[in-house]
């Protein structure tokens, strides 16, 4: 008995001390305390690098593509039948308009001539001798020698006899074409293909005469290209429509292995429609091609001006973000609080990007950790510069 009392008095007051414990610290749970709470610290502000916005002035520059065509491009076909006898140019030629390329046996039309000559001296002299017994004839009415019906047939031998010495006369018009289309020459000056056809071959007038070479211009060339409905409705707000108005545009081209834009030209008509399918319509500008390395068919980097120069907004690339359909820049307000703003964006010039609206200059916005700042948020900023140059003049060209 007495050993069970020394090891229950033991735990008796360990549980005893336990439930005190246990009662304090409950009573200090339901204890509602009337501390206030202590306050978050304010993050730090997020070191970015901002840059006042630019203003330049600048003209803007639409880029497109597009193909060299030649002015005149024209397929040589004969125009009489017969054999071909001489070729009288070497492929890839520059020929002038009127040299010689071809010769078609000229000796059937050179008979064909020499019979309708002679058939209008036969008609002609017919003529002058129904002309002569006519005169005749209104000499002897006067004295009643002949009857008025033999005066009448004689006018009507001259009628007759003339419309014979017409027709005669278009016979050998008709010849003397004929021969003439057995010396085929260049209708343009150009440049000469190969000949398809060669010395001793027959060819023929039938319903689609075959080809015998083809001639293309060389200088000047047109630049065929096609520009959005976007640059054509601001063109035709500054006054150009169709082929009125657009001398003002500045063009320039260059071609696939060229470096920038080193040839310059002129526009020579917008086309009267807009196609509905691309949301495009037809351009054409003239270049000069004094040299020939403007060969038709090339393909050509075309772009073109929008105006005058004029004060524009240009901001660094990297400065703007996206959000959904959306392009935005991040403000920096005096008190380096950044204020989120929407912008409608241009084109490239010199490295920045234009802004149409929605930026002021001498803003400053952020260029660097745009991706770590919130709307409202405190930066501490670094300034820097915002890039550009500008081109020997001053005034900046923009380019998409």
């Amino acid at each position: 008995m007495k050993t069970l009392l020394k090891f229950l008095i033991p735990v008796l007051v360990i549980a005893v001390g336990g439930g005190a414990l246990w009662a304090t610290g409950a009573f200090s749970f339901l204890t509602v305390s009337t501390k206030p709470p202590v306050a978050a610290a304010a993050p730090p502000p997020v070191p970015v690098s901002v840059a006042a916005v630019q203003e330049k002035s600048v003209t803007e520059w639409d880029e497109f593509s597009g193909r060299i065509q030649a002015i005149d491009s024209v397929e040589i076909r004969p125009q009489v039948s017969g054999i071909i006898t001489a070729v009288h140019f070497d492929e890839g030629q520059l020929v002038k308009k009127g040299d010689l390329l071809f010769t078609i046996d000229p000796r059937p039309f050179q008979a064909d001539l020499a019979h309708a000559q002679a058939a209008l001296a036969g008609a002609q002299a017919k003529l002058d001798l129904a002309q002569i017994n006519l005169k005749r004839k209104q000499e002897l009415i006067k004295t009643n020698a002949i009857a008025q019906s033999e005066l009448d047939q004689s006018n009507d031998d001259v009628l007759e006899a003339d419309a014979s010495v017409k027709a005669e006369q278009a016979a050998v018009q008709t010849a003397q074409i004929n021969l003439d289309y057995t010396a085929i020459t260049a209708p343009v000056t150009g440049r000469v293909s190969r000949a398809e056809i060669t010395v001793g071959n027959f060819v023929s007038t039938g319903t689609t005469p075959p080809v015998l070479t083809s001639v293309v211009s060389v200088n000047p060339v047109y630049v065929e290209f096609e520009v959005d409905e976007q640059t054509f409705l601001k063109y035709a707000a500054n006054g150009a429509a169709g082929n009125t108005g657009i001398d003002h545009i500045p063009v320039s081209m260059g071609l696939a292995n060229e470096d920038g834009y080193p040839h310059q030209g002129h526009l020579k008509s917008i086309d009267n429609r807009l196609d509905t399918t691309s949301g495009t319509i037809r351009v054409r500008a003239v270049f000069e091609n004094e040299n020939g390395e403007l060969t038709p068919g090339l393909y050509a980097k075309v772009r073109t001006g929008g105006g005058s120069p004029a004060p524009t907004i240009l901001v660094d690339d990297r400065a703007v973000g996206t959000d959904q359909d959306k392009k935005f820049v991040m403000v920096v307000d005096a008190d380096n609080k950044v204020n989120y703003r929407t912008v409608t964006l241009g084109p490239m010039v010199d490295g920045l990007r234009v802004v149409r609206s929605g930026l002021q200059k001498n803003e400053k916005i952020v260029v660097n950790g745009l991706q770590h700042v919130r709307p409202n948020s405190t930066v501490a900023p670094t300034e820097v510069t915002m890039g550009g140059t500008t081109d020997a003049s001053g005034v900046a060209t923009a380019k998409p």
